[in-house]
């Protein structure tokens, strides 16, 4: 009897011993699986240059040189100067508006409707100058004439489709500043002094 005991005691324990090996050796199988190396591959570069543009807008004085002053003004008299607007850039424009400005606040700029009036107009060709050196005049002779802006005197203005707006276009301009007939005796012994100022900015960003 004792015997026979013994030896299941023995046979137990035997099982029990292959079994824990069992269990061991699928733990080092996968802690295996984890030190394995990766294969990978990689495409030829693909290169990509950006290079960005330029803004760039210059206004030159042609024929009566400015800044311009002028006194005695009275109801429907104007004064005319010419100026050459370019797009001296890289990239085309979206637009280009005038902006005028004055520290005054005189009635001749106050009153939009009876004060000092500003146009803005092109020609196709140089303008053909004529009047006096001190009170210059100017004909589209050759060419074609368009408006491109008017309203009163201390305004911001977008130019209707200028030359301007494509990289290297140019604009030939006169801009008149003029009384109305309208304004009354309350514009005697006024005065205003303007700066105008051409402000082109880039065109929208599309698809390149």
């Amino acid at each position: 009897m004792s015997t026979k005991l013994e030896n299941i005691a023995s046979s137990s324990t035997a099982r029990k011993v292959v079994g824990s090996l069992g269990v061991i050796g699928a733990a080092a199988a996968v802690a295996g699986m984890g030190t394995f190396g990766t294969f990978t591959d990689s495409t030829t570069p693909v290169t990509t240059t950006i290079a960005s543009g330029t803004v760039n807008i210059d206004l030159a004085q042609t024929g009566v040189a400015i800044p311009a002053t002028t006194d005695k003004f009275v109801p429907g008299d104007s004064l005319t100067r010419a100026v050459s607007l370019s797009n001296s850039g890289s990239t085309d424009l979206a637009s280009v508006v005038l902006n005028t400005t004055t520290a005054s606040s005189s009635k001749l700029v106050t009153d939009t409707a009876n004060g000092l009036q500003l146009a803005v107009k092109s020609c196709s060709v140089a303008w053909t100058q004529g009047g006096t050196a001190d009170k210059p005049t100017y004909a589209c002779v050759g060419g074609t004439e368009r408006q491109l802006a008017s309203g009163s005197a201390i305004n911001s203005m977008t130019l209707d489709n200028p030359a301007s707006l494509t990289a290297g276009g140019v604009d030939r301009l006169v801009f008149t500043i003029s009384l109305p007939t309208s304004a009354d005796n309350t514009f005697q012994g006024q005065s205003a002094a303007l700066q105008l100022t051409f402000t082109g900015t880039q065109r929208n960003g599309t698809a390149r």
